[in-house]
């Protein structure tokens, strides 16, 4: 007779993502961005990219009422996807997870447009520049929520809508201005 472990053997972190790995549960691939944050190089950028060409998508086919609600169920998903894969990465906040940099620059792009190129491009780098570089409230909104469970999930997504809303302050006193 042979009997369990009392300890089972524990899996190392997965740190750096497959396409195996996301196709492996639908909360994985919409957490790493429909395979955006597989990229081996800047996965933010090339997820905020993703989320800046998939909202043009959108706008084509939704309004801009439509787009909103789009937002809230992504949001509300994407914290369960982003929590799920964290948890199962066993990784606080992955950079692979870009689900939470695609939600927020839509809510940037949504308020934003009717945008020009250009415009859209310096809301672009504004919002990776406030995201990368982690200034003052940031910073804090990184610091807050730490660990795995939903503690984690909602982590992972707060700074990244403080950086949406400090992205689209600097923008509206820009215009002020």
């Amino acid at each position: 007779m042979t009997t369990a472990p009392l300890n089972p053997p524990v899996r190392p972190p997965v740190l750096r993502p497959t396409a195996r790995f996301m196709l492996a549960h639908p909360a994985h691939f919409i957490a790493l961005g429909f395979g955006s944050g597989l990229s081996p190089v800047a996965p933010g950028t090339v997820g905020t990219a993703f989320g800046w060409a998939s909202y043009l998508l959108l706008q084509t086919w939704f309004t801009a009422g439509q787009i909103g609600v789009v937002i809230v169920i992504s949001t509300l998903v994407g914290l369960w996807a982003c929590t799920r894969t964290a948890d199962e990465m066993r990784v606080m906040d992955p950079g692979n997870i870009v689900w939470d940099e695609i939600v927020s620059f839509w809510i940037v792009l949504w308020l934003v447009m009717p945008a020009g190129f250009w415009a859209q491009a310096g809301a672009f780098v504004l919002f990776r520049l406030l995201d990368s570089v982690k200034p003052g409230p940031i910073a804090w909104a990184d610091s807050l929520f730490h660990g795995f469970g939903w503690r984690a999930g909602f982590g992972i997504f707060f700074d990244d809508l403080v950086a949406a809303f400090c992205t689209l302050l600097l923008i509206a006193a820009w215009r002020f201005l």
